[in-house]
């Protein structure tokens, strides 16, 4: 039988494929890296499998998380992704994905993106933890206010952690999952 974490929702398909494919396995993908800080952010105050099944409908929105084009996004585009029922319609959000692709560029121009950025706090190697419910540390405490210093928005410590968490830089499978360890290998 196969274990996994308790949250993994195990009558959504999609959910269980994040689980099961992409969280918690280290990622140095530029835009998949782009992609997750943002959907992490569109996340604050929702369910994650909220965003999870709005998912494929951000990507069309968002130009496929094409930094360069999003940086570029006028009034009229972000009058259209508002009134796109296919992704959450909050202005604030929606303006800083905006944002943030335009500190992403600069990001890149300055440390060479988010891959080398983030694996830089933790030396390249993912932190394991014993998967017990953690939501900030002092590590996504400092690069939430780095990020803010930066002018990423929607960054707050506790939506670092999810997205370290997402992105392998934390390894917090509970310790009875089958990924625990299998994540660590890759």
């Amino acid at each position: 039988m196969i274990k996994r974490c308790k949250w993994a929702n195990e009558s959504n398909p999609r959910y269980l494929a994040y689980h099961d494919q992409e969280w918690g396995i280290a990622c140095h993908d530029e835009t998949r890296l782009f992609e997750m800080l943002n959907l992490e952010g569109a996340q604050a105050g929702l369910s994650w499998e909220t965003v999870l099944n709005k998912r494929e409908n951000y990507s069309r929105a968002f130009d496929h998380w094409d930094a360069r084009k999003i940086a570029d996004y006028d009034e009229k585009k972000l009058a259209s992704l508002l009134a796109d029922a296919g992704i959450i319609r909050n202005r604030l959000k929606i303006a800083a994905t905006i944002s943030n692709a335009r500190a992403y560029l600069k990001l890149c121009e300055e440390v060479g993106g988010l891959a080398p950025y983030l694996w830089s706090f933790v030396n390249g190697v993912p932190i394991l933890n014993s998967g017990e419910r953690i939501v900030s540390t002092e590590l996504s405490d400092r690069i939430s206010k780095d990020l803010k210093k930066r002018g990423f928005k929607f960054v707050g410590t506790t939506i670092i952690y999810a997205y370290m968490q997402a992105m392998g830089l934390v390894q917090d499978h509970a310790a009875d999952c089958d990924w625990h360890h299998k994540n660590l290998q890759k």
